[in-house]
């Protein structure tokens, strides 16, 4: 087993953060349960905190070999010292600089994992740069960031292994992308300043599916949203959907909360910060490096976690009934890699739709709720073609 942490006596309070999480967590507990990754290493790269345990050692049980790492600003020392006590190597401490967190990641792939579950595509891409994908059937990514990349390199011809974009399954981006980044995005920039939204001008830049969240759960706070796009019907549903629609530019000077919900470089500019009022603060929903340029911010303006992702640098994530989903679909895109992955073409690909429904199927019976069953007629008629 591998350890490098920053601090194992904080074990206690990590185990107690993680059994916490796992009461709301029932489609991972479910699914965990139904793994056989028995001889099988698997390389986790997520943010590393009670609800991303609770799938490392959902695949532990399962019968893998689980090693995580992540970048500093998202380790939960406590919680790295609890899986280290589970025996899960751990190769993450949140005193790292940006070469640790390099260096840790290649201690990773030198162990050469079966299967990696990436998060923003970081390590992906490391194994491709350093010629380490040896022994690699396949790689998971979890988020729009991330796949944006792997999916430039795949029309180049310089994706070496199957990618299983899991951020594009149905169970993940309709629940994760809107509801949990959307609300954890809103209440981490709340917690992080004070600011009372009420009647205040948010402004958010991307309308795609986590800036739809952004923009919803500001509104039901009772901010004014304002959407900035790039794409037109991106812009038009927005429209539709009662918000306000501007230019950038336009937008900022009466902004008091600005989100860049883009996932694209250089989103928010010198010249957008300027444009901002005095106590003017600027967050990240998801993110890039530099979606928020850090080189010029004007004096008065707060850019929160460093431009970082918000939710994830600063806080707690997203919630955890909403994680249940999307790290179901994880790990059962883990076991699809271990089972199918060296049959697969060196492209991104889309989780099997009945890998997809499962954790639907799952999430609703542990809700409780039922669905209708077509009748006979109805399936006649659907299979008429009329």
């Amino acid at each position: 087993m591998l350890a490098d942490i920053r601090d194992p006596s904080l074990r206690a309070r990590g185990l107690e953060r993680i059994s916490w999480a796992r009461r709301f967590m029932p489609v991972l507990n479910a699914i965990g349960g139904e793994l056989d990754l028995t001889g099988r290493r698997v390389g986790l790269v997520l943010m590393l905190e009670p609800k991303t345990a609770n799938l490392a050692l959902a695949l532990r049980d399962a019968g893998a070999d689980v090693i995580v790492t992540c970048p500093a600003s998202e380790v939960a020392d406590d919680v790295a010292a609890a899986l280290v006590h589970e025996g899960v190597s751990v190769l993450a401490r949140s005193d790292a600089s940006p070469a640790d967190d390099r260096d840790l990641a290649l201690r990773m792939l030198r162990e050469r994992p079966d299967v990696l579950v990436d998060d923003g595509s970081r390590v992906v891409r490391l194994a491709h740069a350093e010629n380490l994908l040896d022994g690699l059937a396949g790689a998971a990514e979890e988020t729009t960031s991330g796949l944006r990349p792997l999916r430039v390199m795949a029309e180049r011809g310089e994706l070496r292994i199957p990618v299983l974009a899991v951020n594009d399954a149905r169970s993940k981006y309709l629940f994760d992308n809107v509801h949990g980044t959307g609300q954890s995005c809103v209440m981490a920039a709340l917690d992080l300043t004070g600011l009372r939204l009420a009647g205040e001008v948010c402004v958010v830049a991307g309308y795609g599916y986590v800036g739809q969240g952004v923009a919803r759960y500001a509104r039901a706070l009772g901010a004014r949203v304002v959407v900035t796009e790039v794409e037109p019907f991106a812009a038009l549903r927005a429209h539709h959907e009662g918000y306000e629609v501007l230019p950038l530019l336009d937008a900022c000077p009466e902004a008091a909360l600005v989100f860049s919900a883009t996932g694209v470089a250089h989103t928010i500019t010198g010249e957008h910060l300027r444009a901002m009022r005095p106590g003017a603060v600027v967050a990240v929903a998801g993110g890039v490096p530099e979606e928020v340029e850090s080189g010029d911010v004007p004096p008065g303006v707060t850019v929160l976690a460093g431009g970082e992702c918000v939710n994830c640098a600063a806080a707690e994530g997203n919630p955890i009934e909403i994680m249940d989903l999307s790290l179901a679909v994880q790990a059962l895109a883990v076991e699809h890699l271990v089972g199918h992955g060296h049959a697969l073409a060196p492209a991104v690909h889309l989780m099997p739709a009945e890998l997809d429904e499962r954790v639907a199927r799952l999430k609703l019976r542990a809700l409780g709720i039922g669905l209708d069953t077509p009748t006979a007629r109805q399936r006649e008629f659907l299979g008429s073609g009329l």
